[in-house]
């Protein structure tokens, strides 16, 4: 079966970091973009950032304005999200997504399997 399980969130003060890690199985993940996106109380599902196959492309949310870098180990079947400079508006659930296509989808429909996500708050 699929799975995609994030690990990593938590509780921290504005101006600091988390890296969240998602361990992937069930599919071909070395063959899948995997995206991050997060959703806060109240609000849409909203995109964070995408990595292609071998880790060479990648494409951000504006919101990210460099504090967030995507990462992905093939070997290790495993997608991350560095997080800098965090925010209280970063506060969310983050989720991380897989996509068997060639592009780097930016939007929720572009994405076949999701994980359960992982808390992130970050206090001011």
């Amino acid at each position: 079966q699929v799975q995609l399980v994030e690990s990593g969130g938590g509780s921290v003060q504005a101006g600091g970091s988390l890296r969240l890690s998602c361990a992937a199985s069930g599919f071909a993940f070395s063959n899948s973009a995997m995206g991050w996106f997060r959703q806060a109380p109240g609000k849409e599902r909203e995109f964070a950032a995408v990595i292609s196959w071998t880790g060479g492309h990648t494409k951000y949310a504006e919101f990210v304005k460099g504090r967030f870098t995507i990462s992905r180990d093939n070997a290790k079947n495993t997608v991350y999200l560095q997080m800098n400079s965090l925010k209280p508006e970063d506060t969310a659930v983050y989720y991380c997504a897989a996509d068997l296509g060639f592009d780097l989808p930016t939007r929720i429909d572009g994405y076949m399997y999701w994980g359960q996500g992982t808390q992130v708050t970050v206090s001011s």
